[in-house]
């Protein structure tokens, strides 16, 4: 095993070391984040640093890159307190993946990539059509990051829109069976499998 030192890996060109360091933590669930600006124009931006952080109430983080390369989803989420996640199929990986591009606030990413936008009764923010695992959020707050600018955002879960089907006897969702995808690095997409189901575990 080779052992690589931070002074090393910071002497590295940026996007070689950015994929390396962003591969380290795993895979991780990719998804959509669908918001609307104060003036309507629908925004999607992929993220895969979403985190569970608790059941009741339902509420769920993720990482907002900083202002600087990625204003608009914050803003929005800023502006309106709501937004959407949608997780990423295979069938729109392609549409999905180019909602990375920086566009301007003014361009309406459903358009520009092809996507379909579906509205909810009572939710301002737009969902992905296309995906079948869908949920909608309020904001709770935002936590700066000061060390590199970034932003934890965490919101509370308003609504849940799936196929019933995936949904386990015990809550357990089989998001194999949905087709959802995961994430390593910063361009690699993945199907995954179930390895195994494990009692709860007791000392």
């Amino acid at each position: 095993m080779r052992a690589y030192s931070i002074e090393e890996i910071k002497s590295w060109d940026r996007f070689y070391r950015a994929s390396f360091i962003n591969c380290l933590t795993g895979f991780k669930p990719v998804s959509l984040i669908g918001t609307v600006s104060n003036i309507g124009v629908a925004n999607l931006s992929v993220v895969s640093s979403i985190v569970h952080l608790g059941a009741d109430p339902a509420m769920i983080g993720y990482i907002n890159r900083p202002k600087a390369a990625a204003p608009d989803t914050i803003s929005n989420i800023e502006s309106t307190g709501v937004y959407t996640i949608n997780h990423i199929h295979e069938s729109f990986l392609s549409a999905a993946h180019q909602c990375s591009a920086k566009y301007s606030p003014e361009a309406d990413e459903f358009k520009e990539t092809g996507l379909t936008p579906i509205y909810e009764e009572g939710i301002i923010a737009p969902f992905v059509a296309a995906s079948s695992v869908r949920y909608s959020m309020k904001l709770t707050e935002i936590v700066p990051v000061k060390h590199n600018s970034t932003f934890f955002v965490i919101g509370e879960l308003t609504a849940v829109f799936l196929n019933e089907e995936i949904v386990g006897e015990d809550g357990f969702l089989d998001l194999v069976k949905a087709g959802s995808l995961t994430s390593l690095g910063l361009d690699g997409y993945f199907s995954s499998s179930l390895v195994k189901r494990l009692d709860y575990a007791k000392p």
